[in-house]
């Protein structure tokens, strides 16, 4: 008989055990890892970049979209999702500040984030690992 409603898969081993609801130790993830990922990634695609306020909107999409990618291509953590966000502005030697609030488990769920500051913007990308149960 063949699977037609729907578009999932009728093939088990597609499925995850639904009866894990903490990672193991191996598949939590590692702020460090991610971190080192978004450094890489802000460093190559803002090294040379000038800021203009037109363009900021979609480099920001274009990093997040590419960030999430990235994680979800070569991280081994298959149960987690990915929230990225990114924060790009003037260099004009001012501060900012950003903060984040979230509703998450504090054992199984975390975040990593990076700043690339180069003589016209900075950036700021942060990444949340979220458990998916």
């Amino acid at each position: 008989m063949e699977n037609t409603v729907g578009s999932g898969s009728t093939d088990p081993s597609d499925k995850q055990n639904s009866y894990v609801i903490r990672p193991q130790f191996d598949q939590k993830f590692r702020p460090s890892i991610i971190k080192a990922f978004l450094n890489q990634i802000l460093k190559e695609r803002l090294a040379n970049e000038q800021y203009s306020a037109e363009k900021t909107h979609e480099q920001c999409i274009a990093l997040a979209d590419e960030i999430k990618h990235t994680l979800k291509k070569n991280s081994p953590l298959s149960r987690y999702r990915y929230l990225v966000q990114v924060v790009m502005g003037e260099q004009r030697g001012q501060g900012v500040k950003v903060a984040y609030r979230c509703y998450w488990d504090p054992d199984a769920d975390n975040y990593a984030e990076a700043t690339f500051m180069n003589d016209s913007l900075f950036c700021v990308a942060a990444a949340f690992g979220v458990y998916s149960y």
